[in-house]
């Protein structure tokens, strides 16, 4: 079991290294990058190369996508594919709707096939249906991995031994409940991959009307930082609006793990923000 004791957290990683995204065995940079901020394709390009990739498809309607599809087809045709890890969200909780809706998105990205197929958001564990049509995607070649998205916490240890492989929550500095509720049960050999989003809260850390008095705000690095400064978390999810804020971000990767001093001094402004008392 995992020690995760705020002031007590001991690893040896650097966060430019790459992770082993749990029992899938894919190797992925320590942030993965969405595609609904509004980045250019040169910003995707740019992470790429910085050994950030896992890229996730959000929703093929929004206009915001079009630039990670051109980046993933522009990385695709160096012959670097097999160095990409694609993620594609399916929101569609209809079994009858996902499939064509999966197969469209696949032809917009041009290839064939994604290495996670990610359900999402769930509050309970996936009907049936939905579990056989993706695993039936599986078997034909074009997912690799299943993965699950959803807020409730304590679905996460119940699904250990289910197909999926890949679980995405929400863990940040004001809301650390994954520490008690998924992280503790999801260790070993067999452990799911590990994808934690909503870093900021949704900016909420950023802001300086929401810091405790005489507290100056967080900054994303430093969010970034809380995130993968526990020995989890595989992947932390960020999002850029331009390539400035993709730089900013891809700063955490030349920094390491919080030391005692910078931890205890976020859990206090996360504590703050999340607004109740801690036990």
């Amino acid at each position: 079991m995992l020690s995760l004791k705020s002031d007590t957290i001991q690893i040896m990683k650097s966060f430019s290294e790459a992770s082993t995204l749990g029992r899938t065995g894919l190797k992925v940079g320590q942030l993965g990058i969405s595609s609904s901020y509004g980045a250019p394709a040169a910003a995707f390009e740019e992470a790429f190369e910085r050994g950030c990739n896992y890229f996730v498809m959000g929703s093929f309607m929004k206009g915001r996508s079009k630039e990670m599809i051109k980046a993933i087809r522009n990385i695709s045709k160096r012959g670097d594919r097999d160095k990409l890890v694609v993620c594609m969200m399916e929101y569609t909780h209809s079994s009858l709707l996902g499939k064509p809706h999966f197969y469209k998105g696949l032809k917009k990205l041009g290839l064939d096939y994604v290495d996670a197929l990610m359900l999402g958001y769930y509050p309970n564990r996936p009907r049936k249906q939905l579990i056989e049509l993706s695993l039936g995607l599986k078997e034909k070649g074009v997912v690799r991995h299943l993965a699950l998205s959803g807020h409730s916490r304590k679905l996460f240890p119940k699904l250990i031994e289910s197909p999926i492989d890949i679980f995405q929550m929400r863990y940040n500095a004001a809301n650390s409940g994954a520490e008690k509720d998924v992280f503790p049960f999801c260790g070993g050999e067999n452990r799911p991959g590990m994808i934690s989003f909503t870093a900021t809260r949704w900016g909420q850390l950023l802001k300086e009307s929401k810091m405790p008095p005489g507290e100056v705000p967080l900054t994303a690095k430093e969010c970034y930082r809380f995130v993968l400064s526990n020995p989890a978390v595989d992947v932390c999810m960020t999002g850029a609006r331009n390539l400035e804020m993709m730089r900013e971000n891809l700063e955490t990767l030349d920094s390491g793990p919080l030391i005692p001093e910078e931890m205890e001094r976020i859990r206090r402004i996360g504590d703050h923000v999340y607004g109740k008392p801690r036990f």
